[in-house]
C-alpha cells in the first residue's frame, strides 16, 4: 500500500469511530429527554442520525475494506463488480446520501419558519407535518436508489473504493446513466443547497434585524446610565458584537459543512461522466471520505452543541459517574468488612487455641 492509501485508511477509520460515537450520543440524549422528543425538528434529527449510523456500519467499513485490499474482495462478474452484499451497500449509499441531504434541507426550512413566524410556529410545524416531510424524503430517496438497482447501476467503483453508482458506458446505457446521475444530484444536492442558502440567509437577515433592535435599546440604555462604569459599558458592547457574530457563525457552519463535504464528490461524479481523462484514485477516495465526514460532523452541527443536548448529556454523565462512585464505595465497604471479619476470626481461633485446656505447646513455644 502507498502512503496515501494508509493516510486515507487512517482518516476513514477515525471518521467511523467519531461517527458511531457521536450519533449514538444523539440517540441516547433523544431517548432520555422527553422535551427533545416533543419537538417536531427532533424527528428530522432522528432521521438524520439514523442515516448516519446506518452509513457508519454499512458503507464506511466496506469502503475501508476495499481501500485496504484494493478492491480484490469486491470484484465480481462483469462491469457491475461485486456480489449481493456490494449491490445492497450500493443501494444504501444512494438512498442514505440522498435522504441525508433532503433532511438537512427540511431542517433549514424548519428553522426559517421558527425564526420568521415565531408566534405561529407550533401551529405551522406539527409532528404530522414533520412526518409528511420525512415521508417525501424517503419516497424521493427510494425512487432513485431503486431505479439504480433495477438498471444494475450499483456495484464496486475503484475510483471511490466503495460500492456505489458505477458508470454504465460499457453496458451501452451511457446516455441513460448520464441523465440519471444529473437528475439525482440536481434533485438532491442542488435542491438541498438552494433550499439551505435561501432559508438560512433569510434567517440571518431576521436575526441581524433583531440584533440591531437590541443594540439600539442597549445603546440608549447606556447613554442614560451616566454613572455606569466603563468596564460594564465595554462588556455590553462586546456582548453585542458576539451576538451578531454568533448568528453568522451558525449559518456559516450549516451551509459550509454541507458544501465542503458534498461538493467535491458531486463535482467528481459529473466530471467523470463527461471527461475522458482518468481521475486520480486518491482524489476519488478523499471526496468519498468527505461525504462520510458529514455523518461524523452532523451530530455536532445540529445536536450535541445545543443547550438541551449538552444538559442531557451532562445529567447522564453525572448519573453514571455517581453510580460508579457508589458502586466502588460499596465494594470497598464490603472488602473492609470481609477483611475485618477474617481478622476477627483469626484472632478468635488463636485465643481458643491458647486457652484450650490440655492443649500441647507448639514447637516454637
Amino acid at each position: 500500500m502507498q502512503a496515501a492509501d494508509v493516510a486515507c485508511a487512517a482518516l476513514l477509520l477515525a471518521i467511523i469511530a467519531v461517527s458511531l460515537l457521536s450519533n449514538l450520543l444523539v440517540l441516547i440524549c433523544f431517548a432520555h429527554n422527553p422535551e427533545i422528543r416533543k419537538q417536531a425538528p427532533a424527528l428530522f434529527i432522528l432521521n438524520l442520525t439514523f442515516c448516519n449510523l446506518l452509513q457508519s456500519v454499512s458503507n464506511m467499513p466496506l469502503t475501508l475494506a476495499g481501500l485496504l485490499t484494493s478492491g480484490q474482495q469486491h470484484r465480481g462478474g462483469g462491469a457491475g463488480g461485486g456480489g449481493g452484499l456490494c449491490q445492497t451497500v450500493g443501494f444504501l449509499d444512494t438512498f442514505l446520501t440522498t435522504n441525508s441531504m433532503l433532511t438537512m434541507a427540511a431542517l433549514s426550512i424548519d428553522r426559517w419558519v421558527a425564526v420568521v413566524f415565531p408566534l405561529s410556529y407550533h401551529s405551522r410545524v406539527r409532528h404530522r407535518d414533520a412526518v409528511a416531510a420525512l415521508g417525501y424524503t424517503w419516497a424521493h430517496s427510494l425512487c432513485f436508489s431503486a431505479a439504480a438497482s433495477c438498471r444494475s447501476w450499483v456495484g464496486y467503483h475503484h475510483l471511490y473504493a466503495s460500492c456505489t453508482l458505477i458508470c454504465a458506458k460499457a453496458k451501452g446505457a451511457g446516455l441513460h446513466f448520464v441523465v440519471f446521475t444529473l437528475a439525482l444530484h440536481g434533485l438532491s444536492f442542488l435542491l438541498a443547497l438552494v433550499a439551505m442558502c435561501v432559508t438560512y440567509l433569510k434567517v440571518l437577515r431576521v436575526a441581524r434585524f433583531h440584533c440591531k433592535r437590541i443594540d439600539v435599546i442597549t445603546m440608549q440604555t447606556l447613554l442614560l446610565l451616566v454613572d455606569i462604569h466603563p468596564s460594564v459599558r465595554q462588556k455590553c458592547l462586546d456582548e453585542q458584537k458576539q451576538r451578531r457574530q454568533r448568528s453568522t457563525n451558525k449559518i456559516s457552519t450549516f451551509i459550509g459543512t454541507f458544501v465542503v463535504c458534498f461538493t467535491p464528490y458531486v463535482i467528481t461524479r459529473i466530471v467523470e461522466l463527461f471527461s475522458p481523462e482518468h481521475i486520480n484514485a486518491h482524489w476519488g477516495v478523499l471526496s468519498k471520505c468527505l461525504v462520510y465526514g458529514k455523518a461524523a460532523s452532523d451530530p455536532f452541527v445540529y445536536s450535541l452543541l445545543r443547550h438541551q443536548y449538552r444538559k442531557t448529556f451532562g445529567l447522564l454523565a453525572r448519573k453514571i459517574l455517581g453510580r460508579s462512585r457508589r458502586d466502588s464505595f460499596s465494594l470497598a465497604l464490603k472488602a473492609n468488612a470481609r477483611r475485618d471479619q477474617d481478622a476477627q476470626h483469626t484472632a478468635n481461633a488463636t485465643c481458643d487455641h491458647i486457652q484450650a485446656p490440655g492443649s500441647k505447646p507448639s514447637l516454637g513455644q
